[in-house]
């Protein structure tokens, strides 16, 4: 036996088994998290599509809406990411930690010409390292940075740590 819950889904009243309220629920907070904070109409416009399809699927009004519903209607819709790049708007989002990390400071591993510094910089400002570079290589000559402080750089800021790799998460692409 299972639970049902009575929702309101664009202004049309719908009862679903608990699982897929729960389900359907996560679904609408991602998609609002995806939305500006002041665009409920378009919020609204999603709820409103989402009970004509379940009018669709479900021709009696005493029917409960499962999860099976819900899954397909989801798919109908489209992935919550089609949406846009979730946006924090004051919300937590459910898959971000409590606590971020903090940023560091590292030399690259990957994009480096000599040491890695401007290849770490620019990954940590968001800068363009060609540009950064470029700029370095200026200050050295006409600004009067010195070499001394790349090489000062380079014995204090530490290379990146080598990314982890997860055998279970590999695409086994070669079926191995």
């Amino acid at each position: 036996m299972k639970e049902t819950v009575n929702v309101n889904i664009g202004s049309e009243a719908f009862t679903l088994d608990d699982d897929a309220y729960r389900t359907l629920r996560s679904y609408f907070e991602d998609i609002r998290s995806r939305l500006p904070e002041e665009d409920t109409e378009t919020m609204n416009d999603i709820e409103v599509r989402v009970a004509e399809i379940f009018r669709e699927r479900v021709n009696s009004p005493m029917r409960v809406i499962t999860s099976e519903i819900v899954r397909a209607t989801m798919a109908r819709m489209g992935a919550p990411a089609e949406f846009g790049e979730r946006h924090d708007n004051g919300r937590t989002a459910p898959e971000q930690p409590a606590a971020a990390t903090p940023r560091r400071l590292y030399r690259s591993i990957a994009d480096r010409s000599i040491a890695g510094i401007c290849g770490g910089m620019a990954e940590y400002f968001g800068l363009d390292t060609t540009m950064l570079r470029l700029a370095m290589l200026l200050l050295v000559f006409f600004g009067g940075l010195s070499i001394w402080a790349y090489f000062i750089l380079w014995l204090v800021i530490p290379e990146a740590p080598l990314p982890k790799f997860d055998i279970s998460k590999s695409d086994n692409r070669y079926g191995n």
